[in-house]
């Protein structure tokens, strides 16, 4: 006899396990599968129910593990949810954009800082960056902090530059530098977090009550999505983990948070130095009541591509002087990346161009080299232009990837017209060869870049269309099997929790979602438009379309 807490019958059940079998019912109990039945319904004499155990009648519907997207910024987009928002659209000229920050002008006292969010020069109309004057001209009384689509720009006015305690002499800061006009005055362009970090501090703070108050209008919407476990791909201070931890102990936020801690804050002499990774994860379970746990050690160590910030070994399609940044020396970087792996921590390191993944692996092998390690599940984030050579070397020495597929549609387009050029282009983030090599990978949203969900993801890992209709890339297209997994199974696999979830079986977590509509019934172009109609995270309905 099974208990059940709940009776899911009369579905279309997909396991996603070894052997994809299809179930008809299952049970569940205490927030874990108890039983699976091809039948649409238990046998009654197999199952142990309370005189309260619900019974949901799914009508056919098709059932599913929950997804998991394994790198965005939860916290960051619900930040961006009280900025001006500066994407096209709603926009579409540089006025535009002025005019919103004017308009916000008038109802923040004079001094108070505006901040806005996902501008973007070559979207456009005029194509190109915001200027410092302008930006004095609308707001000549109020610190101006407007972030670029990409996350790794920013754009500043004087009131700002004054604020932080800037001037014109000011020399750029390792990790970044700053935008200057021809006579080498600052023109209001930051790029990188050396150049971002003085006005990131200068922002103001918000309560951790207001904080997570935020936190759960993004949670809220992620739900809506089918997210089950997520992952914030960048922990920048300890007020940011407390948001997270709290969220979690009051099920303000229900969804299962992983947690990529930036690496100065593993350094000797700061809050987590002197943790290992299993007293670390502990901590933050026993903080979050079970609901936050390590990810990894988080690094950086190029910017975008769009932002021509993404070093590449080749220079920019539109501009052959410029081949992009390192954020770390190289010495330097392979020297931290050898102290987090000798501690046993997992390293995840943010690069978009192959000369950037290069010098990840060079640092990974540096650290394997000295101190072998099975199994590390050590991780490049995006692996936007890795060529064949790289994804040979990730699988020797075992790193896993996490594929931002939706370039391919928001900026597929602009990378073969503007920044890549047609060759390059077509490879940028290449599934069918990471698949063919036998990669762990993943595809995330990197939200809020691009918004969260991932049928959006799969749809682009089957389709590969730009927003102006063009297949970039064909020789890259994944199967929908193959896609699907990637957002759960081995979403399940990359947080090393393969044997907790990511498929439909006895004695796994009930993380759950219903579609409106089987993916396997509609047709590839039609993907993206399936909804979550409901939501499971251990055994219990946290969101419903219909409630």
């Amino acid at each position: 006899m099974v208990k059940a807490d709940t009776i899911y019958k009369n579905g279309r059940i997909y396991s996603f396990d070894s052997s994809n079998h299809m179930y008809g019912s299952l049970t569940v109990a205490d927030g874990v599968i108890t039983g699976v039945w091809e039948s649409s319904e238990p046998p009654q004499d197999e199952v142990e129910s309370n005189s309260d155990a619900a019974v949901v009648d799914l009508d056919q519907v098709t059932m599913i593990p929950g997804f998991i997207d394994t790198h965005n910024h939860i916290f960051m987009y619900a930040k961006t949810k009280e900025q001006i928002d500066c994407n096209v659209p709603p926009n579409e000229t540089v006025s535009d954009v002025l005019n919103a920050i004017s308009e916000q002008t008038k109802q923040v006292e004079s001094g108070s800082w505006i901040e806005g969010f996902g501008y973007d020069d070559t979207m456009i109309a005029d194509k190109r960056h915001l200027n410092r004057k302008e930006l004095d001209d609308v707001a000549p009384h109020h610190p101006l902090y407007i972030r670029h689509i990409s996350g790794h720009l920013a754009y500043v006015n004087s009131k700002a530059i004054e604020m932080v305690g800037l001037d014109d002499q000011v020399e750029d800061f390792p990790g970044g530098h700053f935008g200057r006009d021809e006579e080498g005055l600052l023109n209001g362009v930051l790029y990188e977090p050396g150049a971002m970090q003085p006005f990131l501090d200068a922002l103001p703070e918000r309560s951790t009550d207001e904080s997570v108050n935020i936190l759960k209008q993004a949670s809220d919407e992620y739900l809506t999505k089918g997210i089950t476990t997520n992952s914030d791909a960048a922990i920048f201070n300890m007020e940011e983990l407390e948001v997270h931890l709290k969220a979690a102990r009051d099920r303000v936020n229900p969804i299962k948070t992983r947690v990529m801690i930036m690496h100065y804050l593993m350094q000797e002499g700061t809050p987590f130095g002197n943790y290992t990774p299993e007293e670390l994860n502990q901590y933050l379970l026993d903080k979050s009541d079970g609901l936050v746990s390590l990810d990894s050690v988080k690094m950086f160590q190029d910017g975008s591509i769009q932002g021509m910030t993404g070093a590449l070994r080749e220079p920019y399609y539109n501009d052959s002087s410029v081949i992009g940044d390192f954020i770390h020396d190289e010495d330097d970087f392979k020297e931290e990346v050898l102290e987090y792996h000798k501690r046993g921590f997992r390293i995840t390191t943010h690069g978009n161009g192959d000369r950037a993944i290069r010098s990840i692996l060079d640092a990974y092998e540096y650290a394997l080299n000295q101190y072998p390690r099975e199994d590390h599940r050590h991780r490049i984030e995006h692996v936007q232009t890795a060529k064949p050579e790289d994804l040979d070397r990730m699988k020797r020495l075992g790193v896993a990837a996490s594929f931002f597929i939706n370039h391919v549609y928001y900026w597929g387009d602009r990378h073969r017209d503007i920044f890549l050029g047609p060759d390059r282009a077509k490879r940028i983030n290449p599934l069918k060869e990471a698949s063919d090599k036998g990669l762990l990978y993943t595809l995330h949203s990197d939200c809020p870049i691009t918004p969260i969900s991932p049928l959006f993801s799969v749809w682009a890992a089957v389709n590969r269309l730009t927003r102006n209709g063009y297949v970039l890339g064909e020789g890259q297209i994944i199967d929908l099997e193959t896609a699907l997994r990637t957002m759960i199974t081995e979403g399940a696999k990359l947080n090393f929790e393969e044997d907790l979830t990511g498929s439909i079986e006895v004695g796994k977590q009930a993380d759950l979602v219903t579609l409106s509509h089987n993916p396997y019934d509609v047709e590839l172009s039609e993907i993206k438009d399936i909804e979550v109609t409901r939501t499971i995270i251990d055994g219990e309905e946290v969101y419903n379309r219909l409630s």
